[in-house]
């Protein structure tokens, strides 16, 4: 019998992943931040992107004790940013305007990045953000971390791409 000739063109292995097959999760530490007007911040931490559906509770009228629930307002949480203190007040000055009452929004885009570290993989937009709390660098003679300041930012809704 004579043997069976190779295939000339092997097919393709698909672009996707099959079913059951691993997908690594994105390092937490490959992020970047953009937020409108600042140019600099050496963002070392993100913590707090949240996001809420209040359940609204009502018993129907005559009675029951089921207890039924309806969506209702949603709440965005708090995002705190640290970053490496620097000569720039960029950031100073965005809090300052909202500590004499002259707020100013701007939108934040938390930047999650491939594995190559420069890649773009998803974004979450953070709409109408604004400074609600600023803390300072702890200060330490004897240590030999770098100041780390922090803001945290409030904002009216958020979305993924």
């Amino acid at each position: 019998m004579p043997e069976p000739k190779p295939a000339e063109n092997p097919p393709k292995a698909p672009a996707t992943a099959q079913p059951g097959a691993i997908v690594d999760p994105y390092r937490a530490y490959n992020f970047k931040l953009l937020i409108d007007g600042v140019t600099e911040g050496h963002f070392t931490h993100c913590s707090g992107i949240s996001a809420r559906v209040e359940a609204l509770r009502y018993r129907e009228g005559g009675g029951g004790p089921v207890v039924h629930r309806l969506p209702g307002p949603v709440e965005y949480g708090d995002v705190t940013l640290r970053y490496g203190l620097t000569s720039s007040k960029e950031l100073w000055t965005w809090f300052m305007g909202a500590l004499n009452g002259q707020v100013q929004r701007k939108n934040v885009s938390v930047v999650m990045l491939g594995p190559d570290g420069t890649t773009e993989a998803l974004r979450w937009n953070l709409l109408d953000a604004w400074p609600a709390e600023w803390r300072g660098a702890h200060l330490d003679a004897l240590g030999n971390e770098i100041a780390i300041e922090s803001i945290t930012l409030v904002f009216e809704s958020l979305n993924r791409e």
